[in-house]
């Protein structure tokens, strides 16, 4: 009698619970094309941000000479190399997608 429960188990219970949250952990896992928007949103926000404070801090360098801003450095190909790799990584995923 105890076969009857057993064999169904191993060979229907096992594999069922082991599919299902293999399929919870591929879902879980992926992002939505809302979020993919959202995300692009935020960061062209964060790049127009990043640009005004670059301009106010240079406006405030040049009326106070005694001010020196951390985040303007004299080389700003430097300052924006996240900016560059960002922007490349999105150029790339939109590239996957066309």
């Amino acid at each position: 009698m105890e076969e009857l429960i057993i064999i169904p188990a191993i060979f229907i219970g096992l594999p069922w619970v082991v599919l299902h949250y293999v399929t919870k952990w591929k879902t879980a896992a992926t992002i939505t094309t809302d979020d993919e928007a959202l995300l692009e949103e935020l960061y062209q926000l964060a790049k127009r941000l990043d640009e005004r404070m670059d301009t106010v801090e240079r406006l405030v360098a040049a009326d106070n000479p005694d001010f020196e801003p951390a985040r303007i450095r004299h080389d700003k190909s430097v300052d924006n190399v996240p900016l560059r790799e960002l922007e490349e990584l999105l150029a790339e995923k939109k590239g996957d997608h066309a």
